[in-house]
């Protein structure tokens, strides 16, 4: 990036941390605030301070949140015998598209990857445990990612929640094997409710 003024440089490294954007991208990006207005340029900023300062996990799903509580657990419509758990925020949105689901979540906000030292105290598996143990869910949908993590994951909520009493099901179909959920589109998402199928019987 030589002849780039040193701000430029800043802001284009700082656009490059940000996962998914590439040197070419920062730039553009970078480029695309410099001709913006300055009131545009203070609205991002702005909008990115207030997310900072005010989202928060809900301190019972660990969904994002302007208050303690989520709107999905507070909600006095939803069926709170079902639990879905997913690994992260983005899934919730995913599954919420599709209109098929009515009822709780639990974010674990990531998966099991030993690689990366990502272990089971390293999610919040030990909230979803008590929370089970706590509240007696009917029914407890896994939907995990369907790649390695994901799989992995998957198989050890099942282990740990096999004597919990409640039905444990699993997405049958409709997600590609190795892809992430929050990509999944709404009928996709729809076709892997409808074929769940249960898991952890002996």
């Amino acid at each position: 990036m030589s002849g780039f003024p040193v701000s430029m440089k800043v802001l284009v490294e700082e656009f490059a941390k940000m996962p998914g954007i590439g040197p070419k991208s920062a730039q553009r990006l970078a480029f695309y605030i410099l001709r913006s207005s300055k009131n545009d340029a203070e609205a991002l900023a702005k909008a990115i301070l207030n997310v900072k300062e005010s989202v928060r996990f809900c301190k019972i799903c660990n969904n994002l949140s302007d208050e303690e509580i989520c709107e999905i657990c507070k909600s006095k419509s939803r069926d709170k015998s079902l639990l879905c758990v997913v690994e992260e925020p983005n899934d919730i949105i995913a599954i919420e598209r599709a209109k098929e689901y009515d009822g709780v979540y639990h974010v674990l906000l990531g998966s099991l990857s030993p690689l990366d030292g990502i272990g089971p105290s390293e999610l919040k598996i030990k909230e979803l445990l008590e929370r089970v143990k706590k509240d007696h869910f009917k029914e407890i949908i896994i939907a995990t990612d369907f790649n390695t993590e994901g799989e992995a994951t998957a198989l050890y909520l099942i282990k740990q929640l096999k004597s919990s009493g409640a039905k444990l099901t699993r997405f049958a179909y409709g997600i590609p094997v190795g892809s992430d959920l929050e990509y999944a589109d709404q009928a996709t998402i729809l076709k892997a409710f409808e074929g769940r199928r249960e898991v952890g019987k002996a």
